[in-house]
């Protein structure tokens, strides 16, 4: 007697959680100059979004983190004093932080702007 079971001509793509993983690039290697225009495009395409208060926040927490242990550990200072000037540290590099970004931010903006208009 035949089967009557069809085989399945792909893999079934997901796992229990219901996320499909993407597989790997097939295709042929990227040339450098490819590579190199493609890693060009990420770092324009990153400058190219407006600057958030939440990430100045989160990049200056890290910092401030990163100075208190430096200070604690490798300075042996007061834990206590150590914390209130890295409070006083948070107060200043998150608007330093934001203003830096958005500084960046206008100054990209404006020269795709420019190339726009040279090309257009």
């Amino acid at each position: 007697m035949a089967s009557t079971k069809r085989k399945r001509r792909t893999k079934h793509r997901g796992n229990a959680a219901g996320i499909v993983e993407t597989r790997g690039r097939t295709g042929r290697k990227p040339t450098p100059a490819e590579r190199k225009a493609q890693s060009r495009r990420e770092r324009m395409s990153r400058f190219s979004k407006p600057p958030t208060w939440r990430g100045a926040f989160n990049r200056a927490v890290v910092l401030v983190l990163v100075f208190v242990l430096v200070i604690t550990i490798a300075l042996g200072q007061n834990p206590a004093a150590a914390v209130a000037l890295g409070a006083f540290m948070l107060v200043l590099y998150v608007p330093m932080g934001y203003y830096t970004d958005l500084y960046f931010y206008r100054r990209q903006k404006a020269r795709n702007e420019t190339q726009k208009q040279g090309k257009g």
